[in-house]
């Protein structure tokens, strides 16, 4: 069976896939020999590409920058509260954007391919890094200097909501059979951070004013948003339960 992209396109089948890994180890197809890590990523570079959620990343990348522009546009003295919230709501834009990173309606055909998972979603995580860093930057220098918040605290606040989104769309991919889970995801952030907004005690407020004494404190629990966020992730980069359980040798 041949794989598609996104569009429907062939885009080469397992045995296709094999051929070009065996090449870029440098052994000839079929041979006994096994690719390494960054040669695989670099053959899957172009077909990754080519599947990205790129309508769902440009959304939210438009979006977040129209709203850090908008101090922009408004008459009178630039406030300093709504220049960070309104930058904050443009983290959370992009954020909703990457939560649909990993949607793949071919994901059950492409199981196929001798690829192992931390590699496929490590290209994806690879391609947008460096688009992510310079839209953050974007976003940054749009709002004006004046209302411009800590960019450090700001940007750990950003961070912290990326690697939310990232790392419950890979606890979905690896517990559910779904192939598209961005929407769910993206629905379970807007509720997450609405709640934490309106319902943490002030004790373990996230979203505080810059001037407020709290500031370092509630920085120190975006840090461990940050840390949680990441180690779950990582830790559910293996392949699906159910998928490892289909391919123990010997089990129909």
């Amino acid at each position: 069976m041949r794989e598609v992209d996104v569009a429907g396109r062939p885009t080469g089948g397992s045995a296709d896939a094999d051929e070009r890994l065996g090449e870029a180890a440098g052994r000839p197809a079929g041979g006994a020999g096994r690719p390494r890590a960054h040669e695989v990523a670099a053959v899957l570079v172009r077909p990754v590409w080519r599947t990205l959620p790129r309508t769902a990343l440009a959304a939210g990348a438009g979006l977040g920058l129209l709203l850090a522009c908008t101090p922009r546009m408004l008459s009178g003295e630039v406030d300093p509260w709504l220049c960070l919230n309104l930058l904050r709501a443009a983290a959370l834009a992009y954020a909703l954007g990457l939560a649909f990173l990993l949607d793949d309606p071919a994901r059950h055909t492409t199981a196929a391919v001798p690829t192992r998972r931390p590699v496929r979603i490590g290209v994806r995580l690879g391609l947008v890094a460096p688009l992510t860093a310079a839209w953050w930057t974007a976003a940054l220098f749009l709002v004006p200097e004046a209302g411009r918040p800590p960019v450090g605290a700001v940007t750990l606040e950003a961070a912290a909501l990326a690697a939310l989104a990232l790392a419950a769309a890979t606890v979905a991919v690896r517990l559910s059979e779904a192939t598209e889970p961005g929407l769910a995801v993206s629905a379970g952030l807007v509720g997450t951070v609405f709640t934490a907004a309106l319902l943490l005690p002030e004790r373990w407020e996230l979203f505080v004013a810059t001037n407020d004494p709290h500031w370092d404190d509630a920085h120190r629990r975006w840090a461990g948003v940050l840390v949680v966020s990441v180690l779950v992730g990582a830790s559910s980069l293996a392949e699906p339960l159910r998928r490892r359980r289909a391919t123990v040798p010997g089990r129909r």
